[in-house]
């Protein structure tokens, strides 16, 4: 499944993004392209809603840090709504210890994402 990306209408400085598919080194850059005016606009808050997303990869996570550092910078915030169990655990991961600080290469790091997504797929996520 390809990336889908629907931008609703922002509200009182919050923007809703729903992201569904997969999210890695073939479909980050067109989530950067749609979020480009999101992020350069007046909001203050990005919600994204992760709730059709399948698959998250190393690309997919530097383009969530991406958007929260610049949100961030002049006092905003992205919020993650809906993660599927495989998406939440890349994220418990990354944020228990960033990947660049585990792994000596981002291929390595996307092979372990992907393992461990499968495992939770699977519901064998505690072996």
């Amino acid at each position: 499944m390809n990336l889908s990306v629907q931008i609703q209408p922002a509200s009182n400085g919050s923007q809703r993004v729903a992201v569904g598919g997969r999210l890695d080194t073939h479909s980050y850059q067109e989530l950067d392209r749609q979020l480009a005016p999101l992020l350069a606009s007046s909001i203050h808050s990005l919600v994204l809603d992760l709730a059709n997303l399948e698959y998250i990869s190393s690309a997919g996570v530097r383009s969530v840090f991406k958007a929260r550092k610049a949100l961030a910078a002049r006092g905003g915030r992205v919020l993650v709504a809906h993660p599927q169990p495989q998406i939440q655990k890349v994220f418990d991961v990354v944020k228990a210890v960033p990947l660049n600080e585990i792994f000596s290469s981002m291929a390595e790091a996307d092979a372990y994402l992907d393992a461990m997504q499968q495992k939770v797929l699977r519901g064998d996520e505690d072996e």
